[in-house]
């Protein structure tokens, strides 16, 4: 089936278009680069935003939106695809609202003072354009990754995306950065491969001569193949969430990562693989996936607390809040295999509120960061007094870390947590006990920074500028609005996800599944 709705092709297009022109810059064109990119993101955010407001919510909508293909490689029915569900397009709005905002947090990073602690060990200075450059490039597979409805097109995004972020790590990252990336590199590329497999595995299986997701739903038969697909996809998945046990690279690329790297990484790299679980795993193998469900809540419910214990005990910054992450995966993993509707929709809002919470919390740290050159919390120390704005925006930005009421954090949290209890109540009690522990590694890391004795180095810091608050200020206001009123988003999530879960009951009628996803009137 052939479309050509090119919405999304333009929306997929501008920032790589952005990055061309960025790359093809001189080296002493820093200070344009910077101009260029903000202002490509800045399009690109608005331009996605209009097309967010054009998305049918109503019952009868389509279930993809906007679809667009055109071929690609005929011999195997391959198509360039684009199309969102109500998942896809809150998680590409999150995307290119975090980026300006890590491009504006960025902007002076590489200067030869102001980015000491991440300038080379040489002095040497780094190129400025293709830093903004690769952020760029990494934007457009984000944007591709969550739109792509063809799924070789999906993994093309899925492994491209490693590229601009191992150099976003490995040129501009902190000491260890060279180890960092290569991990991260490694890591993701043996999920790739197994992944791969399961791709040619499924084109095979279904005989369907498509790679179209609309054309590979129900048509894998359950039964021992399709666990093995599963698996191939899972794993892949759970090492770009990550879920514990395959998490071991985050805490050293988020530590190492820049700042806006991190930040990118964190809040949306790292989502395609929960995005991944909903969009491929559920559908596509249904049987598997509630097969295999038990075994990943016990992962999701050890990861929350062995991340935050972990948490609780760092010494760095960078690697607390990589920590803090790993735990609020396994709550989305949680919500996800909970099969409820509930569950399923905190899960996806809690990507997104991830995205905007952790995004906020590592620009706030990487500010504090530049200014004190080190990122261990005991050379801080009563930072609050000397800068006032710095001490309140990273105050938010962590009780959204903690998911305090109020706070769109708190709303996820809520509904998966009750959507898990439904139908498992020991998870769903023992993960409960994470919301106090993450209570214990934000506030204890505020309290080190910014309260008690003003610590002597701490006393030549200047508080935020305009352009440090813009970057910070529109995530923190999106997150005290959805935390107020969540509806807008939940509206265009919720059909998503019940549509999801439908096709993870066509082959088991069971009433108990029935009753707990329609129980949610």
């Amino acid at each position: 089936m052939t479309h050509h709705d090119a919405r999304l092709l333009i929306l997929v297009l501008i920032p790589l278009l952005g990055s061309v022109a960025v790359f093809s810059l001189k080296e002493t064109q820093g200070k344009l680069a910077k101009q260029i990119s903000l202002g490509v993101s800045l399009v690109v955010a608005v331009y996605a935003i209009v097309v967010l407001f054009q998305f049918d919510t109503s019952s009868k909508a389509e279930r993809f939106q906007f679809n667009g293909s055109w071929t690609w490689i005929k011999a195997f029915g391959v198509h360039i695809a684009f199309g969102v569900d109500g998942i896809a397009i809150v998680l590409v709005a999150m995307s290119v609202v975090l980026v300006p905002a890590v491009i504006l947090a960025s902007w002076n990073a590489l200067d030869s003072r102001a980015g000491a602690e991440e300038l080379n060990p040489s002095g040497r200075r780094r190129s400025v354009k293709n830093y903004f450059g690769l952020i760029l490039l990494l934007e457009f597979f984000m944007i591709g990754v969550f739109t792509a409805t063809d799924v070789f097109l999906f993994y093309v995004f899925f492994e491209a995306m490693l590229v601009p972020m191992y150099f976003i790590i490995g040129s501009f990252g902190g000491p260890r950065r060279q180890y960092a990336a290569m991990k991260f590199f490694l890591y993701s590329l043996v999920g790739g491969l197994l992944m791969l497999a399961s791709v040619i595995g499924l084109y095979v299986t279904t005989g369907s001569r498509s790679f179209a997701i609309t054309d590979l739903i129900g048509k894998v038969p359950d039964g021992p193949t399709q666990k093995w697909l599963f698996l191939g996809f899972f794993i892949a998945f759970a090492i770009k969430a990550p879920l514990v046990p395959f998490h071991t690279w985050l805490p050293d690329a988020g530590a190492e990562a820049p700042a806006g790297g991190a930040a990118l990484l964190v809040g949306v790299l790292d989502k395609v693989g929960t995005f991944g679980f909903l969009r491929y795993c559920l559908p596509l193998f249904p049987g598997a996936s509630r097969y295999f469900a038990p075994l990943i809540l016990v992962l999701s419910v050890v990861g929350i607390l062995y991340a935050s214990f972990l948490a609780i005990g760092q010494r760095d910054m960078k690697r607390l809040v990589a920590y803090t992450s790993v735990a609020h995966f396994g709550f989305i993993g949680l919500g996800i295999f909970a099969f409820t509707t509930q569950g399923g929709t905190g899960a996806v809002l809690y990507m997104v509120n991830h995205g905007f919470s952790t995004g906020a919390l590592f620009i706030v740290v990487g500010l504090l960061i530049a200014r004190g050159k080190s990122r261990n919390v005991d050379d801080y120390g009563g930072a609050a007094k000397v800068t006032p704005i710095l001490a309140g925006l990273f105050l938010l930005a962590g009780l959204s870390a903690l998911a305090l009421p109020g706070m769109s954090t708190f709303v996820s949290e809520f509904l998966v947590l009750v959507g898990t209890f439904t139908r498992y109540k020991a998870f769903a009690i023992i993960a409960t006990t994470g919301i106090v522990l993450a209570a214990i590694y934000v506030l204890y890391l505020y309290q080190r920074t910014f309260q008690g004795a003003v610590n002597e180095k701490v006393t030549k810091f200047r508080d935020l500028n305009v352009r440090e608050v813009f970057s910070v200020a529109p995530l923190i206001a999106l997150i005290v609005f959805l935390g107020v009123y969540p509806k807008p988003v939940l509206d265009i999530i919720n059909p998503a996800v019940k549509a999801t879960l439908s096709d993870v009951h066509k082959t088991d009628p069971a009433p108990v599944f029935k009753t707990a996803v329609g129980g949610k009137k």
